[in-house]
């Protein structure tokens, strides 16, 4: 059958496409093998920590389940679920080689093992992973939906997913975030995490916003008067609005 003009412009639209997404992944790993050369993945542990570990804390792993951390960077998940939960086999997942690299290099554990892989085609069984925990990483996916059905792939029956993010439409203080990184981000709003979760065949399990008691706020004194809003810019960012955590679980 001869091709038609019509099969010929659909060929060059998907090739564009093509082009496109592995430009974006070839960013995404660029971008973030920077990062780890500068040495700033221990910069983010350090941060993302103050609400991580309270994410990690409300999972539901027992010893012996397998874990997969999405955007692993450092690893700094997967070592504090070995050493707090005794996970068992745990696998960080990440697209840029010199995080992995680091993470490999941070961690002692023949349990933990680093891959690289894309969050849209997880290199992974059907039906192998327990638990999925992803934290200030989501976002990056070139195709949110197709990772969360992913996600959903390889979650067992009531497997969960704790999903993370602090860049978020509620969350003002995080818009201009776009403004200072190469790299297209998902901003979606936590009804949207909702009904994506759902889309992607996830129960709903929970939402919340996971606050960050941590990160120091000055005194009012410490504040000029015309500065006050700086400050409470401050406090609505970090101890109310904090993290979203939306967690999803496979159907049994």
């Amino acid at each position: 059958m001869t091709p038609t003009i019509g099969d010929a412009i659909q060929a060059s639209f998907c090739t564009v496409l093509c082009r496109r997404a592995l430009g974006t992944r070839m960013n995404v790993a660029t971008e973030f093998d920077s990062w780890a050369a500068e040495g700033r993945d221990r910069g983010m542990e350090e941060r993302h920590w103050h609400t991580a570990k309270h994410v990690l804390a409300r999972m539901p792993v027992e010893a012996g389940e397998t874990v997969l951390d999405l955007g692993t960077g450092s690893g700094y998940a997967l070592r504090a679920l070995r050493e707090t939960r005794s996970a068992g086999q745990c696998y960080g997942l990440d697209g840029a080689p010199e995080m992995l690299r680091n993470a490999r290099d941070y961690t002692d554990d023949d349990a933990i093992g680093f891959v690289r892989g894309d969050f849209d085609a997880l290199p992974f069984a059907t039906d192998s992973v327990d638990h999925v925990f992803s934290m200030e990483a989501f976002y990056y996916a070139q195709n949110p939906i197709q990772t969360l059905r992913e996600i959903r792939r390889v979650l067992r029956p009531g497997g969960t997913f704790y999903c993370a993010v602090n860049y978020y439409e509620e969350n003002v203080h995080s818009h201009v975030w776009q403004e200072n990184i190469s790299i297209e981000m998902t901003r979606w709003s936590a009804p949207e995490y909702r009904d994506a979760f759902r889309e992607a065949g996830l129960f709903v399990a929970g939402q919340e916003n996971v606050p960050d008691t941590e990160t120091e706020i000055p005194d009012e004194s410490a504040f000029p008067t015309e500065e006050w809003e700086a400050r409470a810019a401050m406090v609505e960012r970090y101890r109310e609005l904090g993290t979203l955590l939306t967690v999803g679980v496979a159907p049994s």
